[in-house]
């Protein structure tokens, strides 16, 4: 570019030829801001989630919860306690600020006790409105603290010859024990049989459980949680799977994390240090095997889902309810971005996962997303910033008009033949119509012309169908290849490896021999 003689110039000259330059410098900025990775137009993520890696779920990898004590109660179990004198379950009066009865023919949300695990046998349960039990200062038994203290503290003591029959110990040295089906106190000293005439005595029925991050790290305590998950992160994914998935066709990794990976390498009680080096070591393997990574914020501090993969305690949501989970998210972001920004192969951040309408709404949801694409960009013009669609909402449509306005933004949404009751007892035909039916239509309504990029960020050739053939899996993880494959971003599959072979993109590679 010439070089002009400014001094030649009037003042309004002057002022008019720097406004000009100012155009030419900004058009300039936005050009490669807006297109960044966009200079190569044909590029789409073909990419396989490695979930159960860097974020704990239970039935991808079932025996990293067999060392636990009580591995049965873990945090989050819901239990039930039926009276073995007046044959009927404890429940907490009108769900919770109120006192214990046992008055229950039948166990439901009332009747459940969720855990939370101090230690192997010491525990505080949890009711439906979210109070603790525990003691009032007449001995009775009731549920209207908010926080658990001493006297929301309890052991449960197991039967040797029968462990479904179990004593409640309190703090103050006393059992539990049902008086009559009104009145539950703590005052019983333990000293009878196991027999069906003992008050102290209720037979336990689960309902419900999560095998999450907090469980595995929480059921097996400071000294042992440390040893399995380095060795679980040291030996689940190593640099062999990359290997694997750059020579299979596929393109790119989706790496779940959790949001403590951001207090690497001590962070809070009773998450375990040493994930954020796992990562560290998949962007090399990556960066060697010539593969993208999406960075996945899977667990937000809070859980924005009741589920195990958002290491969610007791399927409760926190998340959103006070602008500190937000902005501790952001932060997350901030701090994933900052790290990976000058790595080649950092392509996009998922800023959080499957977050749940309507407990997390859309204002919360919007905030998030403004606040973390800005996040972002502080540190990278060109990675892409993944947006989840809220599960459970009604309008698959809401982030399209806000994500439009902000540059290399995708919408990802999930789509699985599982998980409802309308897919039980679909043929394998059933399922194809469905594929090419109703998700081309459903991916054609979030995929617009000026809209942001969408994602298929989970999918998996797994299905109710029974006795499936090898070929029947081929048609439907074809046809949804097919399908998922005109999302303008891409789509990444769930998972690359675990016990049950069919949702492993390992597996129908070696077997399925789908063609990417």
């Amino acid at each position: 570019m010439q070089l002009i003689n400014m001094t030649t110039y009037s003042s309004c000259a002057k002022k008019l030829l720097f406004v000009y330059y100012l155009f030419i410098i900004s058009s300039c900025c936005i050009f490669n801001f807006s297109y960044g990775r966009n200079l190569n137009p044909n590029f789409k993520v073909k990419a396989v989630n490695l979930g159960g890696w860097l974020i704990t779920e239970g039935w991808i990898k079932p025996s990293l919860f067999d060392g636990i004590p009580n591995k049965d109660f873990l945090d989050g179990t819901g239990l039930q306690f039926k009276s073995v004198t007046v044959g009927k379950y404890l429940c907490a009066e009108l769900g919770g600020g109120n006192i214990i009865v046992a008055n229950r023919t039948d166990a439901s949300g009332w009747e459940t006790f969720k855990i939370w695990r101090i230690n192997s046998t010491t525990f505080n349960f949890r009711v439906f409105n979210k109070e603790f039990v525990g003691i009032d200062g007449s001995g009775n038994v009731v549920a209207v603290q908010n926080k658990a203290g001493i006297s929301e503290t309890f052991e449960i003591v197991r039967n040797s010859d029968d462990p479904n029959r179990v004593r409640i110990k309190s703090t103050n040295g006393f059992f539990l024990q049902v008086k009559t089906e009104e009145l539950v106190t703590a005052d019983n000293g333990g000293n009878g049989g196991w027999g069906n005439d003992d008050p102290s005595v209720f037979i336990i029925k689960t309902s419900g459980r999560l095998e999450g991050e907090f469980q595995i790290t929480n059921g097996y305590g400071p000294i042992m949680a440390p040893q399995v998950m380095r060795e679980h992160w040291r030996t689940y994914i190593v640099e062999e799977d990359f290997k694997f998935i750059a020579s299979n066709g596929l393109n790119a990794v989706r790496i779940p994390i959790g949001w403590w990976i951001a207090s690497d390498p001590t962070p809070p009680k009773p998450y375990v240090g040493g994930s954020l080096l796992a990562l560290d070591n998949a962007f090399l393997w990556a960066r060697k095997y010539g593969l993208k990574v999406i960075i996945d914020l899977h667990a937000a501090p809070g859980s924005q889902n009741p589920w195990e993969h958002s290491s969610n305690r007791d399927g409760t949501i926190e998340w959103g309810k006070t602008d500190d989970t937000i902005q501790q998210t952001v932060e997350v972001i901030d701090f994933l971005t900052a790290r990976y920004a000058k790595n080649p192969s950092l392509y996009a951040v998922e800023l959080i996962n499957e977050p749940l309408a309507p407990e997390v709404t859309l204002d919360m949801v919007k905030k998030l997303y403004q606040d973390g694409y800005n996040a972002v960009r502080k540190h990278s013009s060109t990675a892409y910033v993944v947006m989840s669609n809220r599960l459970g909402s009604p309008d698959a449509t809401e982030l399209l008009t806000f994500a439009s306005g902000l540059k290399g933004s995708v919408i990802d949404v999930h789509y699985y033949n599982l998980f409802s009751d309308i897919y039980d007892n679909m043929s394998v035909q059933q399922n194809l119509d469905y594929v090419n039916t109703n998700r081309t239509a459903q991916l054609n309504t979030v995929t617009q012309s000026n809209g942001p990029l969408t994602f298929v960020g989970e999918w998996v050739a797994e299905w109710q169908v029974r006795d499936a053939t090898k070929e029947d899996y081929q048609k439907y993880a074809n046809a949804q290849l097919e399908v998922f494959g005109r999302a303008t971003f891409g789509w990444a599959y769930w998972t690359l490896k675990n016990v049950n072979n069919h949702w492993s993109m390992e597996w129908m590679i070696k077997n399925v021999y789908i063609k990417l």
